[in-house]
């Protein structure tokens, strides 16, 4: 019998899907199994135990940049190295051009997921973020570490101002009503609709609408939507400062969601930070991509301390979309005292 990842079980059947195929997997999907050893990045014995799965049945785990066989169950691609493997949101930190710690990507579909590069340093979270492995780029790379941060509700939220409330005819429809009024008026909506996640972790957490008044109108309950995306983002940035003591360079972002410039343009605003946003913002498919080039030695990563080995990998995106913080300082601290007082009253 073999266990484990979707990944392993992909390659498994690349290399021939017999006894003598090859069982491996990376350490970024290992490191989700709750059965890896983040330090020596082997398989721990007493987790496994724990759970009472034999070591033997396990894949090996490697780097997730080398070369771990050649592809020959499917004719098309007879001789191929499979040279990369990644995990999804890892693979869109590497797609990201993430290679440095204190820099970030959040990709926004219908939840969101923040990864913060934290290096060299496996940092254990006080806020009960995700301590992950980032990446190992080759055999004898050094690991980068990252925490992750989760929201239920991204994409989700303006779905549901769409399907349940009928405010909306489309998604993309409420940029255009949050677009109308400079600011909320107020409203601070928190869609904890099945409980909160990180850095709250209120799984009894309900979702409301506060500062309602007779002159709110729909504009202001779709900006309010959209800034509760923003909110939790920065919630989620700043406990990964605190956590880690690595100060957050810039945020790039992905996701169907990252296509709204006003959402990023309030991102950049309340974590006061540059906001950035490729052409292409399905990343995970470059990041995976980057990884085999590394195996292949058509890039070289160096690590967080060889900025001139980086710079192969970053490339140019002349279609790169930015977003500067414009908020007074004031505005933000207020506004965010406003959200968090909001996330307690869910909680009732």
């Amino acid at each position: 019998a073999r266990f484990g990842t979707v990944d392993s079980w992909l390659v498994w059947n690349l290399t021939g899907g017999s006894k003598n195929s090859i069982h491996v997997t990376d350490v970024t999907n290992a490191s989700r199994t709750m059965l890896l050893n983040l330090t020596s990045l082997e398989w721990d014995s007493s987790l496994a135990g724990a759970f009472g799965i034999p070591l033997q049945i396990l894949p090996e785990v490697k780097s997730s940049a080398e070369i771990y066989g050649k592809a020959v169950a499917i004719k098309e691609l007879a001789e191929v190295p499979i040279c990369g493997i990644l995990g999804d949101q890892q693979a869109a930190l590497v797609g990201q051009n993430c290679f440095k710690a204190g820099e970030a990507k959040c990709t926004y579909g219908t939840g969101s997921f923040l990864l913060y590069n934290t290096g060299s340093l496996l940092t254990q979270s006080d806020a009960g973020l995700l301590t992950t492995v980032a990446f190992k780029l080759g055999k004898d790379a050094p690991v980068s570490y990252a925490l992750e941060g989760s929201v239920a509700i991204c994409g989700a939220g303006i779905n549901w101002l769409r399907d349940n409330m009928g405010l909306i005819q489309s998604a993309p429809e409420v940029n255009e009503w949050a677009a109308k009024v400079e600011d909320s008026g107020g409203v601070y909506f928190v869609p904890a609709f099945s409980g909160l996640f990180a850095p709250y972790w209120k799984p009894n957490a309900t979702g409301i609408i506060r500062g309602l008044t007779q002159h709110t109108t729909k504009s202001h309950i779709c900006r309010a939507m959209l800034e509760s995306i923003c909110f939790s983002g920065q919630s989620i940035l700043a406990a990964c400062e605190k956590d880690s003591g690595v100060g957050i360079r810039k945020l790039k972002v992905d996701g169907g969601v990252s296509r709204s410039d006003l959402l990023l343009q309030i991102q950049s605003d309340l974590s006061n930070i540059e906001v950035e946003r490729p052409s292409d913002i399905e990343t995970a498919a470059r990041g995976a991509a980057i990884a085999a080039a590394v195996a292949i030695g058509l890039w070289h990563v160096g690590g967080d301390q060889d900025d001139s080995s980086v710079e192969s990998c970053r490339g140019s995106d002349s279609s790169l979309s930015q977003f500067s913080p414009t908020m007074e300082e004031d505005t933000r601290v207020n506004m965010m005292t406003s959200w968090e007082h909001a996330v307690t009253l869910s909680y009732s």
